[in-house]
């Protein structure tokens, strides 16, 4: 499948078969109230929601979907048991139509992407302040 028209994840939901996007919307929705505060995009032609940098993707292929939480292997031993039954690859959980992901789990992920992201933007945060602290010390 070819997505690469879709400039909104409606227009993207658009293309989808009827069940494919039943499936997708519910897992939209899930995200979109574990991260009110994140903005819809799309991103590498696949629906994406933003929060500090990319939270999460999310897309629809031939004989799966995929729910993209990034570098997550920082938390896949916390969520081990849970991730079982899924195929997963690095950054990469993958589920059929007739066995979506459990809303819990997308809201457990999703959080602690938040966290991660909250997180890098602090430490970005505090190495400009103290790059501007050190550049003012060396003027005077």
């Amino acid at each position: 499948m070819n997505y690469t028209t879709a400039n909104t994840i409606d227009e993207y939901m658009e293309t989808l078969p009827k069940d494919v996007r039943t499936v997708l919307e519910n897992l939209r929705n899930t995200i979109k109230s574990a991260a009110p505060k994140a903005e819809e995009v799309i991103s590498y032609q696949m629906p994406a929601f933003k929060y500090y940098g990319i939270l999460v993707y999310f897309a629809a292929f031939k004989n799966h979907c995929s729910f993209f939480p990034g570098g997550s292997a920082a938390f896949a031993n916390e969520l081990e048991a849970e991730l079982k039954p899924y195929k997963t690859s690095k950054g990469t959980l993958q589920f059929t139509v007739d066995k979506p992901l459990p809303a819990a789990l997308v809201k457990k992920i999703v959080k602690l992407r938040i966290k991660q992201n909250e997180e890098r933007e602090r430490a970005r945060e505090l190495k400009k302040a103290s790059t501007k602290k050190t550049a003012k010390k060396k003027t005077k």
